[in-house]
């Protein structure tokens, strides 16, 4: 084990770009895949007369998206230890899930008659699964290709991708419902699968590279028992943030602010998530010199208050300063989060710690739609 535990250890003193990027297009594809995913959904579900079980299901993604992250986590923490690295269970989800998207393309080309298209629900259950599987684990090689106090900069670019995806969202949707639904499902399972085997081919490389991997020089053996709770609360109070950004503020920002801008409260949102993608990298600099604790609670404390004031003040100023408050705080929440969920977890548990994370990300989320549901 203490061989193992070295050698996943070793790593740049800079940040490898390569595999930063190859793990930046895989997480693009996943979030295509969930927009993709949030669009077919409901339309699936109305075209096999399957409405009645839309409460069940939401109910099953909130139960999965909560569960799954640190089941797989606990997996790639073994993987880790027996296989010097994680990465088969990274890459044994992304087949797992191309697998699935293939499996719902074809289901769907097929036009399944009665008996099969009880086939599809099952699929979805699974694919479900298939993306929370890898997600988690796929996330945690970030501390592998970046040292400690640059954490902050390198999820920056994620941060990046995945707001400048999200605002781009109508558009994603406008070309998924342009290519149908049996296309968008085989395109999304090419996606995953190749940008999977890039993040694999170029972290095995890493993995093997002599001379080129040193010792984080921060890097500690701990042994001691990682604080779950707290590094569930932390992923938690990011979910919080984002459900209130997604779910609640565009309506707010609709009623306050329609009239000034003549924009509807989603396309508004749009262009909070495209400031938070500018502010991204000026960010991650301010957190790197704060440090991520201390970052990561200013920014939950300013946006959970910034949301409260969207949430009872209409007038147009004050909701205007409330929203550009809010970007750059959510900005900062997001970019300091994971960080610091890697940074607090033993060593022996780092992909578990941040399976946890996420399940805390998920669980508002999960408990909003589930409610709505009924």
């Amino acid at each position: 084990m203490e061989k193992v535990a070295k050698l996943e250890n070793y790593q740049s003193e800079n940040i490898e770009w390569r595999q930063l990027i190859s793990l930046a297009a895989l997480y693009s594809f996943v979030i295509i895949g969930w927009i993709a995913y949030h669009n077919y959904q409901p339309k699936l579900l109305v075209k096999f007369d399957f409405v009645q079980f839309t409460s069940a299901l939401l109910i099953a993604q909130g139960v999965i998206l909560v569960l799954t992250p640190p089941i797989a986590g606990r997996l790639g923490d073994r993987f880790r230890f027996q296989r010097g690295h994680r990465i088969p269970i990274i890459s044994s989800g992304i087949s797992f899930a191309a697998m699935i998207f293939m499996a719902v393309a074809f289901t769907l080309f097929s036009s399944p008659g009665e008996t099969f298209k009880w086939i599809l629900p099952i699929l979805i259950i699974l694919w479900l699964i298939a993306m929370s599987i890898f997600t988690s684990p796929a996330l945690s090689t970030l501390e592998l290709f970046t040292p400690v106090e640059k954490l902050p900069r390198a999820m920056a670019l994620l941060t990046i991708v995945s707001n400048l995806i999200y605002s781009l969202e109508p558009v994603i949707v406008d070309i998924i419902d342009y290519l149908g639904a049996p296309l968008t499902f085989v395109a999304g399972g090419a996606g995953v699968f190749l940008s999977g085997y890039a993040l694999r081919k170029n972290s095995l490389n890493l993995f093997g590279a002599k001379g080129s991997q040193r010792p984080q020089a921060s890097f500690t053996f701990d042994t001691k028992r990682s604080p779950y709770g707290l590094i569930l609360l932390f992923g938690l109070g990011l979910g919080v943030v984002t459900t209130l950004l997604f779910d609640f503020v565009p309506e707010r920002l609709e009623l306050s602010l329609g009239v000034w801008f003549g924009l509807s409260g989603k396309q508004m949102l749009v262009g909070i998530l495209v400031l938070s993608a500018v502010l991204s990298l000026p960010a991650s600099n301010w957190i790197g010199k704060q440090g991520l604790a201390k970052a990561y609670r200013a920014s939950l404390v300013t946006a959970l208050a910034m949301g409260l004031v969207l949430m009872v003040v209409a007038q147009a100023p004050v909701a205007l300063v409330a929203t550009l408050v809010y970007a750059v705080a959510f900005t900062v929440l997001s970019v300091s989060g994971l960080p610091l969920a890697i940074e607090r977890a033993n060593y022996f548990e780092k992909v578990y710690c941040v399976g946890f994370f996420f399940s805390g990300v998920a669980i508002p989320e999960a408990i909003l739609k589930i409610v709505e549901s009924f």
